[in-house]
């Protein structure tokens, strides 16, 4: 995720087809204070929890937030598989609307009970920019504290936007370990080109 009016584009593989992956997993333990940002540029926002969104729906948010970053793990989920995970009460999808228009999601997953996790969190490519990152980050910290956890989590990876490991710092989470991991590119997968919405 990132707030930044740059284009990005994740690494060519090596010869082998792999990438080379860090993953960064961080964490909040209680909330953080508020943090001066700079307002968002659009002012018709509205943020609307998406109860069991329809499965094309919700690949089309998945795959325009999270393509540029290779997001890859719901892609290549069967359709059955995927409703099960979404009709999940512990599964809350919010959808974050600009003049009407999808312009980002967040994906908070409560079935942890007490130790919830930011599972998705971005924008579309056509919004970022418009300073709706910070705006839309903190949205979602204020929800997932409104449930009284007691760790809030989330994780990131070199194939995401630079910006991002820093975004989240500067909200509050702190880094709790760091794994590096090499992973076939999706873009070779089949799923990667026959994944609807692409």
């Amino acid at each position: 995720m990132t707030d930044r009016q740059t284009e990005y584009t994740a690494p060519a593989p090596k010869a082998d087809g792999t990438l080379e992956v860090t993953f960064t997993y961080l964490e909040m333990r209680k909330p953080s204070d508020p943090v001066p940002y700079q307002g968002p540029t659009i002012d018709n926002l509205t943020v609307l929890r998406a109860v069991e969104p329809t499965i094309s729906f919700y690949r089309y948010l998945y795959n325009h937030v999270g393509g540029p970053c290779l997001w890859y793990e719901r892609r290549a989920l069967s359709d059955g598989q995927l409703k099960t995970i979404l009709i999940d009460p512990g599964v809350h999808v919010y959808v974050l609307y600009a003049n009407g228009v999808p312009a980002g999601y967040a994906e908070l997953d409560t079935r942890g009970k007490n130790d919830m996790e930011v599972a998705y969190f971005g924008l579309l490519p056509e919004f970022i920019g418009r300073k709706l990152g910070p705006w839309f980050l903190n949205w979602t910290l204020q929800r997932a504290w409104s449930r009284n956890p007691t760790r809030l989590w989330v994780n990131t990876c070199t194939l995401d936007h630079p910006a991002a490991l820093t975004v989240y710092r500067h909200a509050g989470f702190t880094p709790f370990r760091e794994e590096t991991a090499t992973i076939r590119d999706p873009r070779q997968e089949p799923f990667w080109q026959s994944s609807p919405h692409t």
